[in-house]
Formats: C-alpha cells, sequence, structure tokens
C-alpha cells in the first residue's frame, strides 16, 4: 500500500467487494473527480435527488455536493457563487475575487472536497475496507470535520485528531456527527500544535484496523484542489471577464494550510500565467523565515512544510497577523462594524457577504492586498482567493476577542482604528517574491518533517522538486475515476436520499 494514497490499481480485491457490498446496502453511490470539478456531468436522476435532501444532512446523496456548485438554499448554480472585492473595502484598485466555500455540504467548508479525495481513492483500490477500517482524519479543524462527515455517510467510522484549542464550534460539529465520543481525540496546544496531532497519529497508526488519513501527505487534496478548485476559479474568471474582458488573472492567494487549496494555483497557472501565492501566520513565519511559535488563525497550521506542497511552483510568501484577522472578524460580524463599513461607502450586498469569511479567509483577503499594493496592480488586474468556511465556526473566537482586546466595548472608533490599520494600511511587509533560491530553502525546509520526523524516503522527498512530479500526478484522476465507476456498477447501489 502506498502510505500516500497514490495506488493506481487494486490491492485488495477482496476488501472492494465488501465495500460494494456495503455499499449496495446502504445505497451509496460515489461521484468521480470528473463530476466533482464539473457537476453538470453528474447524472440528472441525482441532480433531481438532491432537490429533496438538506445540504447539512448526514447522507449519502451529500457526496454530490462535495463541489464548489453550491447554492446556500440547496441547488446548483451555473457559476460558483463568490464575491469581488472592490476599493471601498480594499483601498486597492486591483478587484479581489473571493469564492465561498460555505457553501460546501454537511460542514460549510471547502475540506469536506479533500476528506472525499482522499478516502475515495483508498476505498476504490482496497486500501481502505470500510467494514473493518477506521478512517484516522488529522486535522487542526475543518478537514477532521470534512472527514468525519464523509466516513459516516460512506458507511464506516471516522475519527477526528484536532488540538484542543480550537473554536467551540467545531468541537460542536464534532459532537453531533460521531458515532461515540471517544472518536474526538484532542491533541495538546492549538492551531500551531501540528506535530502533536503526528505524534498521536503515530500512536493510533500501531492499531492495523486504523487508517491515517494525512492532509498534509494525501495527494489526493492537492489533486482534487488543482483539478476542482482550479477549474472551479477558472469558471468565476471566466464569468467576470464576459463583462470585463480587459481582466488579466494575476494572482492565486492561498493560506498553504495542508497545501491542498494552493494547488488550484497550479491549474490557474497554467491556464493564465498567474502568480501562485503561498501565505501564512506571521506569528510562525516558517516559509517566510523558518519560524516558530503560536498563532490563532485557525485552519493555517505551521511549523513544518507539508509533502504535498509544489514548493518549486511557489512565487510568493506571505505572512499576516492573527491580531489583524481576529479584529476583522469583529468589525465584518458587529451591529458597530456593520454601521462603519456602511458609512464608508461599502455596498450592503459586499457587507453581508463578509458573514461568509472565517478567520483564514480574511487571511486571504488581507494577503491579496498587500500583494496588489506590492505589485501596483491596476483595474484591471484580478486576484482570486477563496474562503475556507464562514464566520459560523468563529463566534466563540468573535465573544473571546470581545473580551480580550475591547474591554471597553467595541465602538465607532474601534471599527474605524480595524479598517485603518489592517484594511487600508494593510503594508508591502512581510512579503516575499521567491527567487529559486528562496523555493529550494523552503523546500529543503521539509526534510526535517518528512524525511526525519515521518520516514518519507530521500528519494520520495527529492522527486517532488521537479514540476514533471506535479504533472504527472493528473494521470492518476482518470484512472481513480474508472475504478470509482466501476465500484458504483458493482455495487448496482440506487441513490437514496
Amino acid at each position: 500500500m502506498n502510505i500516500f494514497g497514490l495506488d493506481s490499481e487494486v490491492v485488495d480485491p477482496a476488501a472492494v467487494e465488501r465495500t460494494a457490498q456495503r455499499f449496495r446496502e446502504q445505497r451509496i453511490v460515489l461521484p468521480t473527480f470528473g463530476q466533482l470539478a464539473n457537476p453538470a456531468k453528474a447524472p440528472s436522476t441525482m441532480h433531481a435527488l438532491l432537490s429533496d435532501v438538506d445540504r447539512n444532512a448526514g447522507s449519502p446523496a451529500n457526496l454530490w455536493r462535495v463541489h464548489w456548485y453550491n447554492k446556500l438554499d440547496g441547488g446548483l448554480a451555473e457559476v460558483p457563487e463568490h464575491v469581488v472585492l472592490t476599493r471601498e473595502l480594499t483601498g486597492v484598485d486591483a478587484p479581489i475575487v473571493v469564492a465561498f466555500g460555505d457553501r460546501f455540504p454537511m460542514i460549510g467548508a471547502h475540506k469536506v472536497l479533500a476528506a472525499y479525495a482522499c478516502l475515495a481513492p483508498r476505498l476504490v483500490t482496497g486500501t481502505f475496507d470500510p467494514t473493518r477500517h477506521r478512517a484516522i482524519w488529522p486535522s487542526t479543524g475543518n478537514y477532521c470535520r470534512g472527514g468525519v462527515a464523509v466516513s459516516r455517510v460512506m458507511g464506516c467510522r471516522g475519527v477526528a485528531v484536532l488540538p484542543e484549542g480550537m473554536s467551540r464550534e467545531r468541537f460542536d460539529w464534532l459532537e453531533r456527527w460521531v458515532v461515540d465520543e471517544s472518536d474526538i481525540i484532542k491533541t495538546p496546544g492549538t492551531e500551531s500544535n501540528v506535530k502533536e496531532i503526528y505524534d498521536r497519529c503515530h500512536e493510533l497508526a500501531e492499531d492495523p484496523d486504523n487508517v491515517i488519513l494525512n492532509q498534509f501527505c494525501e495527494f489526493g487534496n492537492h489533486l482534487v484542489h488543482r483539478l476542482a478548485t482550479g477549474t472551479a476559479l477558472e469558471r468565476v474568471v471566466e464569468h467576470l471577464a464576459a463583462s470585463q474582458p480587459e481582466l488579466k488573472v494575476r494572482a492565486f492567494v492561498s493560506a498553504t494550510g495542508s497545501a491542498g487549496t494552493i494547488g488550484a494555483g497550479d491549474h490557474l497557472k497554467d491556464k493564465f500565467g498567474s502568480l501562485t501565492v503561498a501565505v501564512e501566520a506571521l506569528e510562525c513565519p516558517t516559509l517566510l523565515n523558518n519560524g516558530f511559535g503560536e498563532h490563532n488563525i485557525q485552519g493555517i497550521g505551521d511549523k513544518h512544510v507539508p509533502l504535498i506542497h509544489n514548493v518549486m511552483g511557489t512565487d510568493v510568501v506571505i505572512a499576516i497577523s492573527d491580531r489583524a484577522t481576529d479584529s476583522l472578524n469583529v468589525l465584518a460580524n458587529t451591529d458597530v462594524g456593520w454601521s462603519y463599513l456602511a458609512g464608508r461607502g461599502v455596498p450592503p450586498g459586499l457587507i453581508a457577504a463578509l458573514s461568509s469569511f472565517g478567520l483564514s479567509s480574511w487571511c486571504n483577503v488581507l494577503a491579496a492586498i498587500k500583494l496588489a499594493k506590492r505589485l501596483h496592480l491596476s483595474g484591471d488586474d484580478l486576484v482570486v482567493t477563496v474562503a475556507t468556511d464562514g464566520a459560523a465556526m468563529y463566534q466563540s473566537e468573535l465573544s473571546d476577542a470581545l473580551r480580550r482586546d475591547w474591554t471597553g466595548g467595541f465602538t465607532e472608533v474601534s471599527a474605524a482604528q480595524v479598517f485603518g490599520e489592517h484594511l487600508l494600511g494593510a503594508g508591502e511587509d512581510h512579503l516575499l517574491e521567491c527567487t529559486d533560491f528562496d523555493r529550494n530553502r523552503i523546500f529543503n525546509l521539509g526534510y526535517y518533517t518528512w524525511v526525519e520526523q515521518q520516514g518519507v524516503s530521500i528519494e520520495e522527498f527529492e522527486a517532488r522538486r521537479d514540476q514533471s512530479f506535479w504533472r504527472s500526478l493528473l494521470d492518476l484522476v482518470p484512472v481513480w475515476d474508472d475504478l470509482i465507476t466501476e465500484l458504483n456498477g458493482r455495487s448496482g447501489a440506487v441513490p437514496a436520499a
């Protein structure tokens, strides 16, 4: 079994047969990667079925909503829902388009896409047996929620491994979805404590019935974002260019996290020649300065370079302070903040859209603003980014920030200070335009995590330096899609609501 989820043929036919039987019994039908990239290719029967299924329900049918084309009401959009941030909010001429991740089913975050892409190839190759194995989902929050959701609707057991200091909303959700409370494993620390998650997973891996689906080294995570997220963002760009044909895609901006989402930058670079911009926390500037520390931009990790990060294809690194993201979370989600933004001339629709921005979403937006300033981008230069999840996941963090930072109350003056300092005042500091030297330095930094700590061979580690490695991964997609189609045929499952 390939530990990185890269098997391209059936390893255990008996396990695949048991999966087919389980899916037949529970009426589970899997979408292909191609159907997630283009939901219009899904069978019309699935579209009809979904009209009667709540997008937040634990239904196998919601696997067919694990894509970027969902509406909040559960319908199917022709263009992924998004918002264009304009000068009234950002202070820069360049439009910044943000695709909404909170439209994804079950968890309200796009990490469910990564979870599906890591588990599905293992099911169809027989390296995961839902009648025997437990799926272990190490994460700092949203990926493990996605994993638990996907496990549940695929008829198997999912275990969330995440730091104990993550937002209360994450744990509330997990408590409603896990089979047993023991399936929530809390590790020491907060967002910055990824190694502690790895250490716990090493212990769990001693049980042969546990399969670790580590998003930081599962290449299905990279592939599905390069394919599905990349093409979804391309569709958004085409939509915008229809009314503004002079638009040029200058950059894709993404917090690194597990480095899955940033894989979409490879697709956009192929299509538009755009830059790929990696974002991290200033309190722990790992890529920028080999750093350490702690931060609260939940969902972006730190202290290591993920194995699935195409470092040599990264053009810019930007660090953002969690003080800025915490403050903007307050500005965008209080009556005082809304009133202030309206007074600044920010359109009501744009203010309303900010509820779809979680902490890492603000991180991406601020990095896009800093990039626009550094490159002196104009109104014809488009910067593309995503909002991983929405503000609903951070209500407890909002309350904490108000108690900690605005003991006298969040006032109109407070709102002006936040807007002036963190939006209009976003500078060009903590930004690195990468040279080959920089890329190689960052790439080499990953050696300490993957070769020395996690046991990856030097040959496997080094292969990732060449762009031909990343292009060759795309060859797996049609193979996996054929195996998914074959499994569906073998199960003969009739999809259930």
